[in-house]
């Protein structure tokens, strides 16, 4: 019983419950390991295209978010093991800023994760998981709702390939988070080559994917993150399958999880 993809009230657009809430909660439903892997601050440089700018927490909370799981840590030993862990932004174009940050804060860290949630289009950034109005700017902007998933997993395939360093996030967050709108935005084109592609490059890797139960609660998902058959070629390919249940509020934990393929939990 492990939940490697929990955030916090660091998260400026999630929920305010406390910490212990989190802990408490996932001792009650029987977990025996968490990692919390709030969204670290974007690269300086970069600006947020969301339009309350709320993907991530600042550079300044960085040190209360280390310094309060610490001491969570502390306090819950006998009960459960706490990771601290961050969720990274992989962005096209930020590669060095992010090597250049893992660096720094990756000795601190139990657990990572790296996902793909911006992508660039010319010299503009669009949040592909926003909501429905930023996607549907994203397909006018790239020309076709298979354009936009073949530039997210090019991206992802990126992200996986890329050279950040030592600190490198091992595992690879929300494979098919493109898939979140899908029952309004649907693609025509199949990327079954694309996401193939990607899992070969995380087996040759040693990475391990983020099974993500939150598509599962998502209106128009519906489904989590893989779905059941990149899980089984997942699985025939022997990369690690961490269920996550990306929760944002406590009561989001073990979201998903009594619809996704029970033999693929580690």
């Amino acid at each position: 019983m492990r939940d490697g993809h929990i955030h916090t009230p660091f998260c400026p657009h999630g929920s305010r419950d406390p910490l212990k809430k989190y802990v408490e909660q996932a001792i009650e439903l029987g977990y025996k390991d968490i990692s919390f892997t709030e969204h670290a601050p974007l690269p300086e440089t970069f600006v947020d295209p969301t339009p309350a700018q709320d993907s991530a927490m600042t550079f300044k909370q960085l040190d209360p978010y280390l310094s309060s799981l610490n001491e969570l840590k502390k306090m819950y030993k006998n009960d459960i093991t706490i990771r601290i862990g961050l969720e990274i932004d992989f962005i096209v174009g930020y590669e060095e800023e992010t090597a250049r940050f893992l660096d720094e804060i990756g000795p601190e860290l139990d657990d990572s994760i790296l996902s793909v949630h911006f992508l660039r289009f010319n010299d503009q950034y669009f949040c592909v998981d926003y909501n429905t109005d930023m996607f549907s700017a994203i397909v006018k902007a790239f020309g076709s709702v298979s354009h936009v998933y073949e530039a997210y997993y090019q991206t992802l395939l990126q992200s996986v390939c890329a050279d950040l360093g030592p600190y490198k996030p091992k595992r690879i967050g929300h494979l098919t988070l493109i898939q979140k709108f899908q029952k309004q935005f649907p693609c025509s084109v199949p990327m079954n080559e694309h996401i193939l592609r990607i899992l070969d490059q995380i087996q040759i890797r040693h990475y391990e994917l983020d099974y993500n139960g939150a598509g599962v609660q998502k209106p128009l998902c519906q489904e989590p993150y893989p779905p059941h058959w990149v899980v089984h070629e997942a699985m025939k390919r022997n990369i690690p399958l961490i269920y996550g249940s990306d929760a944002h509020c406590a009561n989001d934990l073990h979201q998903g999880r009594n619809v996704m393929v029970n033999e693929a939990f580690i």
